[in-house]
């Protein structure tokens, strides 16, 4: 079996046509086989993802600084399908269309947790160490009894994205507390979709939550201590400005902070104000709101100065630098990055299955093998450094800070084919008459079977 799952990992990674799993298949040379066990390995409870990511969690943390913040990134993607009998398939809205106009698609929901692996220069690469199927509740039938309906309601809140959300991390503290970082703090960097009362109220402990805050959010100052009084106690203070008025008070200075973003540090201006209470996360948590400036850019050199939006921003943990929570939500976009390279380049959500087990592991195989990829390249080089086997194209002439998930899938490939194919480097058009080296994986059978 773990032979099995090892070829399978690989050949998900080295797959140059569709990945599916007879595309899988046919990449680890075993198109002539009996198939049955590789589709049983998924259908059965013989596969455990959550296995195949905590080596990659236990090396990336290896690399943290003593009490250093574990910053995980979490969110939701939709895996596109054709129909509707498919376990947990359900229309839903398109992310991708327009904002004058609602598009619902076919498709199967599954919540991510990338964590980031820092460099030197402030830069971090996300990487997945936590993906699983988070199915909506199926909706009753019209006409359904009052029974049914309640629990198609207790159902729905179950399976909320924020409420998911704050189970798994739920269970990635408890796996970081089982490992010995009792002492290491948590943080989970979210867009406004999870900052609400189903998230933040379900924050497991030793946990910081970093995430976007509407403009105009009811905030409250802390209420005055009214010790030996009489009478219940009060949680809540006067009202604090919204995070666009406390943008917009001329009496509340800038300060400026740098961060690293998109390639190179930025220089940001901010305004903060703490501590703060919010009615939807409770008495439990004390907040530090921050309101980031719209910065400028220009889409030329030399073109008209724009804006984007400005950005505000909470924090449960009122003491924390400003410029760590800044990084660290700054950081949280490689995640975007992660669903990108995954559906495009890994083949996410290209499998033909329909079984429940299925359904969730296959994906989440796929996702691990991406996980360890990126695990291996940081370990081999370094957050920033960069395999040299193969050399540059000659239009790539713009340096980049890290390579890019494309690129390290060549670089495999090359170790793994170099030898079959009897290629050594472009510039010396003859090789040495060697006997290839043996293959796990069938060249002509990744050649000659790739299915566009």
């Amino acid at each position: 079996m773990h032979e099995r799952i090892r070829r399978r990992l690989l050949s998900q990674l080295l797959c140059l046509g569709r990945h599916t799993l007879t595309g899988v298949l046919g990449t680890s040379g075993r198109l002539f086989c009996d198939w049955s066990a590789d589709y049983r390995m998924y259908s059965s409870e013989r596969v455990e993802p959550e296995k195949l990511f905590a080596p990659v969690r236990q090396s990336l943390t290896g690399r943290l600084a003593v009490r250093q913040p574990l910053v995980a990134a979490l969110d939701d993607t939709h895996l596109r399908k054709s129909g509707r009998k498919t376990h947990g398939v359900k229309y839903t809205r398109d992310p991708l269309g327009p904002a004058f106009h609602i598009n619902f698609i076919k498709a199967q929901r599954f919540l991510q947790i990338s964590m980031a692996s820092p460099a030197e220069n402030g830069m971090a690469r996300m990487v997945s160490i936590d993906f699983v199927h988070a199915p909506a509740a199926q909706k009753p039938r019209p006409g359904a009894d009052e029974q049914t309906l309640a629990q198609f309601r207790q159902a729905k809140r179950e399976t909320a994205l924020p409420k998911v959300g704050a189970e798994r991390l739920s269970k990635l503290r408890s796996d970081m507390d089982q490992e010995g970082q009792v002492e290491r703090p948590l943080w989970s960097v979210v867009d406004g979709g999870y900052t609400n009362r189903t998230f933040i109220k379900n924050l497991p402990e030793r946990t910081t939550a970093v995430g976007r805050i509407r403009a105009d959010a009811k905030l409250y100052h802390l209420p005055e201590s009214t010790e030996g009084k009489p009478g219940r106690h009060r949680v809540y203070g006067e009202r604090a400005p919204t995070p666009e008025e406390l943008r917009q008070n001329p009496s509340v200075p800038w300060q400026h902070v740098e961060a690293f973003a998109a390639g190179k540090t930025h220089h940001f201006k901010i305004k903060t104000l703490t501590p703060l209470r919010w009615r939807s996360a409770g008495k439990e948590h004390q907040l530090r709101l921050i309101v980031i400036a719209p910065l400028g850019y220009r889409l030329t050199k030399g073109g008209k100065m724009l804006y984007r939006k400005p950005a505000y921003l909470i924090c449960t943990d009122p003491n924390a630098s400003i410029e760590e929570i800044l990084q660290a939500y700054l950081w949280r976009w490689d995640i975007e990055v992660n669903f990108r390279d995954e559906k495009t380049l890994l083949g996410v959500g290209q499998a033909q299955v329909r079984h429940e087990q299925s359904v969730e592991k296959v994906p989440a195989l796929a996702v691990a093998a991406y996980a360890m990829l990126l695990t291996s390249a940081i370990n081999a080089y370094g957050p920033t450094g960069k395999p040299d086997s193969l050399p540059t194209p000659k239009w790539r002439n713009k340096e980049t800070l890290r390579p890019s998930t494309q690129s390290l899938l060549q670089h495999l490939r090359h170790e793994v084919w170099a030898e079959a194919l009897r290629f050594y480097s472009f510039a010396s058009p003859s090789a040495p008459d060697t006997k290839p080296q043996k293959l796990e994986t069938t060249l002509e059978s990744v050649l000659f079977y790739a299915v566009a």
